[in-house]
């Protein structure tokens, strides 16, 4: 197809990894080269991948110190860690003292690791299979002396992947991102969710041409491209609004409220206290879901009761009395977590995961309750279980959270017992969540939307089957409507709170306490400004 052809202002469907709207110049991210050709004795090839490797690990560090958050460094933490195991390289060496050049050997010695964690049974191990494709390029393109291609400010980036090393260097100011690979619950789009850039997965790439104009609207999931003049001047007035509700976002404090004036509390989502160093706690209403998993991925040991302390500690003298909502360990599923969960299950999503785990590992569960119970000594901290699906569960947690501040007073430590609350994620628990002995609701919508459906999220070709639907959105009020006749709060953290154009069916159902990505919180608090009530 040639690019002559493309009509003025073709839509090209995708699905949306990250809201939000671009308007710029498309861009191809080229792939990087792969040099084959050997001109050096086997010392001077070996001495080659030596100094690209050390290059590479010192480029990582660099871009690790600059990094803010807990999954960037995460995932370049990987990556490094890898970059330093001697047993990486080991084979690529062999290879070339068989006659080899650098780079294919290299390229071989890496692909059979990568194929080892595509063909992983637990999603977990796949997602890292990009981690080292990432790594695998950025060696051979210091091999081949290729310079990192350079992103201008404002481009629409189009790639087959992209790799997340090269997405945190990158200058995303008014840009955006579309890939054909990857999906929403990528490395990739996670970050590209926490740092506000928009982003398509799922779109066929290859007709489409450097320096065309086209716009990304992320929250329609579609690629404009070369859009005629009234649809380019619609969009730069949308983008021009967004960039005004962001700055007052950024400088108002005050509540969110609706066209009408009724109050919205507007929490954010983290998983450490990295997040919290660009968020001023005067412009959020508290943290809706503190991700406690991250706290126990990556390390040969699991933190300690006093390691954990201190970090939820901080969380709630950050939030200065505003609510702080701490879930326990959600492991499994797709976060598995070495010495802890377990291995080979046939299918981890329907296994044992989150409180199904923590009752069965009641050693580890009982130090998280421990330092969630010292903690919320000093001031509004809330604890949420994941995946409750009986009532029984739940009961199970509040019996051993009150037996652990007893355990601590007699001890002589300060210890209280928080509120306790519930994920809804579990359709059998939303239809019959009367029954539930819960203190608060939160409905984790990602997990939800799934389970009702029967469709991976994480699955391209069901994009359409695991999108919320009518019956998610019954459920949704089920549970809303059971809060408000008990006096209890219900809220939604998942994904789904964080979609501008789902926040108005939201609060249709009765949801008025929203916690989202911190990237969201400009377009998510637009969106509840626009909304003037239940449509008739």
């Amino acid at each position: 197809m040639d690019h002559r052809t493309l009509r003025e202002g073709q839509r090209i469907a995708g699905r949306s990894a990250a809201p939000g709207i671009a308007l710029g110049p498309l861009m191809r991210l080229v792939a990087t080269k792969r040099q084959t050709r050997q001109s050096r004795p086997a010392k001077d090839e070996q001495q080659a991948l030596s100094d690209a490797l050390e290059t590479s690990r010192l480029d990582l560090v660099a871009l690790s110190d600059k990094v803010k958050d807990e999954d960037a460094s995460a995932i370049l933490a990987f990556q490094i860690a890898l970059i330093e195991d001697e047993n990486l390289a080991a084979p690529a060496i062999a290879l070339i003292a068989d006659g080899e050049a650098a780079s294919r050997a290299w390229s071989t010695a890496i692909e059979a690791e990568i194929t080892t964690y595509d063909q992983a049974e637990d999603p977990y191990f796949r997602a890292r299979a990009s981690d080292l494709r990432d790594l695998r390029d950025r060696v051979l393109r210091r091999l081949s002396g290729e310079v990192d291609q350079i992103v201008p400010p404002g481009a629409i980036v189009l790639a087959e992947d992209m790799p997340p090393s090269v997405f945190l260097a990158t200058d995303w100011r008014d840009g955006g991102l579309v890939l054909r690979r990857g999906s929403p619950s990528s490395h990739v789009a996670i970050l590209a969710r926490s740092r506000g850039v928009p982003m398509l997965v799922g779109v066929d790439v290859d007709h489409l041409y450097d320096n065309v104009e086209a716009v990304l609207d992320g929250d329609a999931g579609v690629l404009i491209v070369d859009p005629d003049p009234a649809l380019r001047a619609e969009y730069q007035r949308r983008l021009a609004e967004q960039a005004e509700l962001r700055q007052a976002a950024n400088s108002f404090s005050g509540p969110a409220l609706t066209a009408t004036g009724e109050r919205v509390q507007l929490m954010i989502n983290v998983t450490g206290l990295a997040e919290l160093g660009n968020i001023d706690p005067s412009k959020v209403d508290g943290i809706g879901l503190m991700r406690t998993e991250f706290l126990f991925h990556g390390r040969e040991s699991l933190p300690s009761e006093d390691e954990q302390y201190q970090i939820y500690r901080q969380m709630v003298e950050w939030a200065a009395g505003k609510p702080v909502t701490i879930r326990t360990l959600d492991a499994g599923g797709d976060k598995p977590i070495s010495g802890l969960t377990e291995d080979g299950e046939l299918n981890p999503f329907l296994g044992v995961r989150g409180v199904r785990l923590s009752l069965r590992r009641p050693d580890v569960f009982r130090l998280q309750l421990r330092a969630l119970a010292r903690a919320a000594v000093v001031g509004n901290l809330k604890v949420m279980i994941p995946m409750v699906t009986v009532p029984e569960e739940l009961d199970r947690c509040r019996a051993l959270l009150q037996q652990t501040v007893d355990e601590l007073r007699r001890e002589g430590q300060a210890a209280t017992s928080p509120p306790l609350g519930m994920m809804v994620e579990v359709p059998a628990a939303a239809l019959a969540i009367e029954d539930f002995n819960a203190d608060f609701f939160s409905i984790g919508s990602n997990d939800l939307i799934q389970y009702v459906a029967a469709a991976s999220r994480d699955e391209p070709q069901l994009a359409e089957l695991a999108r919320p639907s009518r019956a998610v959105f019954n459920l949704i009020g089920h549970v809303v409507d059971h809060a408000g006749r008990t006096g209890r709060e219900a809220s939604l953290c998942g994904d789904l709170a964080g979609e501008p154009t789902q926040v108005a069916a939201l609060l249709d159902r009765g949801l008025r306490i929203l916690s989202v990505a911190p990237g969201a919180l400009a377009p998510v608090r637009a969106a509840i400004a626009r909304y003037s009530g239940k449509a008739r």
